[in-house]
């Protein structure tokens, strides 16, 4: 349900070792995640919020405290029951894009569609992304932005309720960058799928419901926006 707790996270601490070495990528992190917000994390190089979003996603595991996913908390999780938590409820989009060459737009999200539970008919994702008129050209044949899209539309497929989005306009241009953007806004509107976007890029904040300011491996600061400025309005 919308505005209701998806993530608790308490007590969260990452500890990354190579030799003697220690690194301490999150410093005992507290937040809760609402169920359809849009947040976006802002904070330099190195100040925990990827690690904070591979925990999230299951891709990672913490060194100490909780992450509760709707009252379940990822800690105790298996590999195999990581695996399933990732395939049935969350969605990916990263900077770089991971389509595979060889595969149309069309078959690229049809490899989520395959495996999900309730999927979307690919047909359909790539129209929420605005791309319903390239689902037969191969990534070489789209634009960064394009590719970007097809990303996003093969980790809303499945119908996630977790949408996690590490740097996803990091590698476009402004203009092409708020088309990324309004997609997932559209999504995050239409699906209610909580959506967190990690970033380097103030402006982007200004479409979130919240703002979580990360520095050296904390959460330095939280804010909520008292109105989102649509996707088209951002500019950088």
């Amino acid at each position: 349900m919308a505005g209701e707790p998806v993530f608790q996270i308490s007590r969260l601490a990452k500890v990354y070792r190579t030799g003697d070495v220690e690194v301490h990528a999150l410093r005992g992190v507290d937040a809760v995640l609402s169920g359809g917000e849009l947040d976006v994390m802002l904070g330099p190089s190195g100040s925990g919020k990827s690690t904070l979003l591979n925990i999230l996603g299951g891709l990672d595991t913490a060194s100490s405290g909780d992450v509760l996913f709707r009252g379940r908390n990822l800690a105790g999780l298996s590999e195999r029951e990581l695996t399933l938590y990732r395939r049935n409820h969350v969605g990916f989009v990263f900077q770089f894009y991971n389509l595979i060459p060889s595969l149309t737009a069309r078959e690229n999200v049809a490899l989520v569609t395959e495996i999900a539970a309730n999927p979307m008919r690919p047909e359909e994702a790539l129209e929420m992304v605005g791309l319903q008129d390239r689902l037969s050209h191969f990534p070489a044949q789209m634009s960064g932005g394009e590719q970007q899209r097809v990303a996003i539309a093969r980790a809303i497929a499945k119908r996630p309720e977790i949408l996690l989005c590490d740097e996803p306009t990091g590698a476009l241009d402004s203009k092409t960058g708020v088309l990324v953007l309004e997609a997932l806004a559209r999504t995050n509107r239409e699906l209610g799928t909580t959506t967190a976007i990690i970033t380097h890029n103030d402006a982007i904040k200004e479409m979130a419901d919240r703002v979580f300011y990360f520095y050296d491996g904390q959460i330095s600061q939280v804010v909520a926006n008292q109105r989102r400025v649509d996707a088209a309005s951002v500019r950088w």
